[in-house]
């Protein structure tokens, strides 16, 4: 790791002290800077893309990317009217810095105020999707984190036009610290910037199984993010067709190479008979490989597939295909099918098609999930689609943030106590004062203006 690499992250955790306490206004204007400069420089953005999208062709050619990968790279007028549009939304949010969480008076003239405040430093470690720049830059700048950036070598171009257009624009803002962001381009970086502890406060990786799981286990820092996911569908003995089939479809075909399309398609013995080969059409019209259990594939066998019908493995239950791949299983009851997901799934979207509020309402309860979801895609388990502007990426942890994370995510908090001269002496011992504990309706903004 070279020594610029080293003084660009010492700069950014200086930058990030700074950065925590900027006004809102000043950071909504380094916004519309940044959305008005991936406006007026998408030749630049779409030419270094295109040289990208060149040398992925070669990859898919050499069977090193899959297709699948390989069309996430590509960055046209519409991705960048995307990019713009997910910078305007976090505009629209209140500054979540400095919010008071909760107010308590411990004693008279003796406040404690709970204050949300930036993580610090964020490393994000991200392949192929160049978008993820312009959404993880703004939200991080908004909630004031000091960031790192790593993307994948196969968007190299793209990534680092994207990245010096934005910081540039954030750094022409008045008001703005240099250095707040830095952008590391290869894997040996990477590999140095995990030992960092000391200066950086979380990683966030987005990208395949492999990927995620070599960051969570070569690193001390904190890591928020998933694994894999490897959803599931399940469609009930009461489903209603019409609502199983369009979820279903939706789940899988939609947009298969994402962390959130299913995987997994579960199906009552009672509709199987009815709903398998309805479904099997639409997805043999659309490509999809499957692979069943033996009862699913007794029921789909001699439909004339276009892609194959092969009997699935234990292995594929484990499997995030990220492509149009899909596993079949037949099971006999909400049971088997909690149970099934619980056991195989990554806990992060799960989706039950059925009429019966009982039975969805125990798949919600008993599903150990990021995301359930009733009579609806799991393609909707996406940041900006839960209304948070755009997503930091998808948290399986039990800790800190679940689910598509945005924002809050950023985010802790930290007390502020208020006395005036107040001594814990004066809590102890046979005269001691009482607390008393009780709720302030007060901020500490208000307090302190």
């Amino acid at each position: 790791m070279s020594i610029d690499i080293i003084t660009k992250i010492k700069l950014a955790k200086s930058a990030s002290i700074p950065l925590a306490s900027i006004s809102g206004i000043t950071k909504d204007n380094a916004l519309d800077a940044m959305a008005k400069a991936l406006d007026s420089s998408r030749e630049k953005i779409i030419s270094a893309n295109r040289k990208d999208l060149e040398a992925a062709e070669k990859l898919v050619a050499a069977g090193k990317l899959s297709k699948s990968l390989a069309k996430r790279l590509k960055v046209d007028d519409i991705k960048i009217d995307e990019m713009i549009a997910s910078i305007r939304d976090v505009i629209k949010f209140e500054d979540p810095v400095g919010k008071t969480l909760s107010a308590l008076e411990l004693d008279n003239g003796l406040e404690l105020y709970q204050v949300s405040c930036p993580i610090g430093v964020i490393g994000v470690i991200f392949e192929s999707r160049p978008d993820v720049v312009p959404q993880i830059m703004s939200l991080c700048l908004k909630s004031g984190n000091a960031t790192i950036f790593k993307g994948g070598s196969e968007a190299a171009h793209s990534n680092r036009a994207i990245f010096h257009i934005l910081v540039d624009a954030i750094e022409n803002t008045d008001g703005m610290p240099q250095g707040a962001f830095a952008l590391m381009e290869t894997r040996e970086e990477v590999n140095e910037m995990l030992k960092l502890d000391d200066y950086i406060n979380l990683i966030i990786p987005r990208g395949s199984n492999e990927f995620v799981k070599y960051i969570q286990d070569n690193t001390r820092i904190p890591v928020l993010g998933h694994s894999s996911g490897i959803c599931h569908v399940y469609v009930d003995s009461v489903a209603d067709m019409e609502k199983a089939l369009d979820v279903s479809y939706d789940s899988k075909v939609q947009y298969p190479a994402v962390c959130n399309a299913m995987e997994t398609l579960l199906v009552h013995a009672g509709i199987a008979s009815e709903f398998l080969p309805t479904i099997g059409k639409k997805y043999n019209a659309s490509g999809v490989e499957l692979r069943c259990d033996e009862r699913s594939f007794n029921i789909l066998k001699g439909m004339g597939f276009l892609k194959a019908l092969i009997h699935a493995t234990e292995e594929d239950w484990k499997t995030e295909y990220n492509d149009l791949i899909l596993s079949i299983k037949i099971v006999d009851s909400i049971e088997d099918a909690i149970e099934h997901i619980n056991k195989y799934g990554s806990h992060h979207t799960d989706a039950i098609i059925t009429e019966n509020k009982t039975t969805a309402g125990r798949f919600i309860d008993h599903v150990d999930s990021s995301s359930v979801m009733w009579n609806a895609s799991t393609r909707f388990a996406d940041g900006f689609r839960y209304g948070k502007g755009a997503e930091v990426g998808i948290s399986t942890n039990k800790i800190h943030a679940r689910g598509p994370v945005g924002m809050e995510g950023l985010l802790i908090y930290k007390y502020a106590l208020l006395g005036n001269g107040h001594k814990v002496a004066d809590y102890a011992g046979k005269t001691a004062r009482k607390y008393t504990h009780k709720k302030l309706k007060s901020s500490l903004l208000e307090k302190m203006g």
